[in-house]
């Protein structure tokens, strides 16, 4: 069994410190579930100790708010949840949209020059995601398959600069890991901050509001809830969550997260699937430091 590991000398998880964590964000994939393994029992059952606590638990996930909404549900999350990344949160009973920063016209435009001049982007599928549908620039296999699984309308539409009036809420190029591991690396140093890039699967290039992260959704929350920095945890396991994990008072990367998640981290748990969220919780509520 992996061992629960502390990254930070004078970590705030130590029973010293009389700090008391009150927003829980939890990654989707690869943190509490995969497309094969479902959210344990073991998980659910933390979640629930947790808000019984006193705390909220919230979802940070580059899911759509349709899927991430579903697992909220297994959870019984009621908080707002962040989904696509972070640029869109929104009340998961209700459905009630209470921050969205998509792609402005101008920043789409930009996006889409800089993908023309990127021999890695050359015949690839891009997305463009827009409330409960996809524009994509060619129909394949990959986009019908990915509508039918989400049950979300396929569009589309060879140029996406005809569709970035309606304010995309973000761009996603599908290619091989290597060509997508590339892109985002030219993709950050011609767009230099001015739009946010990140991978959230190995060939997924995402393209985002700067505004659009992870980090800066559990910065909402935290101003929404009247929370401060220092007591909200955030666990993750991928490109995408390493600036959630530096931003939060208490960044745990899960089980076998990429080596940039890891070297952000606070504290590295198990893997999923010996529980590792579900073991930190547990040590948290047992020394009091939740609610």
């Amino acid at each position: 069994t992996a061992p629960i590991l502390s990254r930070r000398a004078g970590n705030p998880d130590n029973p010293d410190n009389k700090m008391s964590y009150k927003l829980i964000a939890l990654d989707i994939d690869g943190t509490i579930r995969t497309i094969d393994t479902p959210i344990s029992d073991r998980t659910r059952a933390a979640v629930a100790a947790v808000r019984h606590a006193g705390a909220i638990v919230t979802l940070a996930t580059g899911r759509i708010f349709g899927s991430a909404a579903r697992n909220s549900a297994e959870l019984a999350i009621d908080a707002p949840i962040a989904s696509a990344q972070g640029a869109y949160i929104a009340n998961p009973v209700s459905g009630e949209i209470l921050r969205h920063r998509p792609l402005t016209q101008p920043m789409m435009r930009q996006a889409l020059d800089a993908l023309d001049r990127q021999p890695a982007a050359r015949d690839t599928l891009i997305v463009a995601y827009h409330a409960n549908a996809i524009y994509v620039n060619r129909l394949d296999d990959w986009a019908t398959a990915y509508g039918k699984r989400n049950n979300i309308d396929v569009h589309a539409v060879p140029d996406l600069r005809q569709v970035a009036r309606l304010g995309m809420t973000r761009l996603v190029v599908v290619g091989d890991d290597a060509p997508i591991q590339s892109l985002e690396s030219n993709l950050n140093a011609r767009l230099n901050s001015q739009l946010l890039v990140t991978r959230s699967l190995p060939h997924f290039c995402e393209i985002l509001h700067p505004q659009g992260g992870k980090d800066s959704a559990l910065a909402w929350m935290c101003a929404h809830f009247n929370i401060h920095r220092s007591q909200t945890i955030a666990f993750g396991n991928g490109y995408n969550d390493v600036q959630m994990l530096a931003w939060a008072g208490l960044g745990v990367a899960v089980g076998d997260a990429v080596p940039e998640a890891l070297a952000v981290a606070d504290r590295i748990a198990p893997p999923l699937e010996e529980h590792g969220v579900a073991r930190i919780l547990e040590d948290l509520l047992r020394k009091g430091l939740i609610g």
